[in-house]
């Protein structure tokens, strides 16, 4: 992280001496741009350097939310800096201005372009590995200027082809819709964390991982839930057992799962798990073979999926309601 606000240090500077050589709406825009990167790569050092931090008594489910704040002031940020792109590129429109040293410019801003491509690769890797929002929402910010950049090349190479001097400022408008966009879906991402929205593509990875180790004991899940903050994963649900199962043979399903878990995510999981003694109705969803307790033969077991386990009651009432995975 420190590497990237460095780079985007130098890139800022880079991309203002073009502006200043060519004076083009369109350069400004993307030099503007430069500078939300470089504030945001400070915030984002910062909030990784602090969700890093070991949970504590004031903060027990560790400080990984931080993260989201950044997202979201990276995206606001980059709402702000279309805005002035919007007020830089209607001048150019409405009374365009030629566009000296055109060609130096080129050559500086293609140069400028690679480097942030490499560097956005480079943090989006990095923020997927350790999954940490800041640095992803980082470099997809990055590469999102590079995409700014190239707008910008292709524009100022047309100008230099035409002398419609006009199409600066349409470019530097174009580019500022395209990062207003990118900033609000930030913004969304921002929220979505904070306010603990649904991850469904993780639901169905632990509905799934639950399904594979299925066991006959497991009567039924209910109640999953997941979120995530920072490189931390909670997971909870409700875990009904056979009520004639031991103690220790409970603690031992559950510490069975709670090793599944680790073993696909890694240490930096939590999962609680309540458990649940079973009653008589689920009796026909129970594959528990032997036990002395039944009231109801089996009637067919239900597909383990992200609604069946996501459902807020056991399923013990309607055997209608969900799909069947065998009869």
């Amino acid at each position: 992280m420190t590497g990237s606000l460095l780079v985007g240090l130098m890139l800022m500077a880079a991309k203002f001496y073009v502006y200043r050589l060519t004076h083009s709406s369109a350069v400004l825009s993307d030099a503007l741009e430069s500078i939300i990167n470089v504030i945001a790569s400070g915030f984002a050092l910062g909030s990784v350097i602090f969700s890093a931090k070991p949970p504590d008594t004031g903060h027990p489910y560790g400080h990984g939310k931080i993260e989201y704040f950044s997202a979201g002031f990276e995206g606001a940020l980059i709402i702000l800096a279309a805005f002035g792109i919007f007020r830089t590129a209607w001048p150019q429109i409405l009374h365009p201005h030629p566009l000296p040293h055109l060609e130096l410019g080129l050559v500086l801003l293609l140069g400028t372009s690679a480097a942030n491509l490499i560097l956005g690769i480079v943090l989006v890797r990095v923020g997927k590995k350790t999954v940490s929002l800041a640095v992803l929402a980082d470099g997809r910010h990055v590469l999102t200027d590079v995409i700014t950049s190239i707008g910008v090349l292709a524009g100022l190479l047309l100008v230099r082809l035409t002398g419609w001097y006009w199409m600066d400022g349409a470019v530097a408008a174009v580019l500022g819709l395209h990062i207003l966009v990118s900033g609000g879906r930030l913004v969304k991402t921002s929220f979505s964390g904070l306010m603990d929205a649904a991850d469904l593509s993780l639901l169905d990875e632990i509905a799934a991982l639950i399904a594979r180790h299925r066991k006959e004991t497991w009567i039924d899940v209910h109640r999953l839930r997941a979120w995530r903050a920072g490189e931390r994963l909670f997971v909870d649900f409700h875990l009904i057992l056979p009520r004639n199962l031991p103690l220790h043979a409970a603690h031992t399903e559950v510490k069975a799962l709670e090793g599944i878990f680790r073993e696909r995510f890694g240490a930096m999981v939590e999962v609680m798990i309540h458990v649940d003694p079973c009653s008589d109705p689920q009796c026909q969803v129970c594959a528990e073979s032997g036990c002395g307790l039944r009231k109801h033969p089996t009637h067919h077991q239900y597909l383990w999926d992200r609604n069946f386990l996501t459902a807020e009651f056991p399923h013990d009432q309607d055997t209608t309601d969900h799909h069947p995975r065998d009869s």
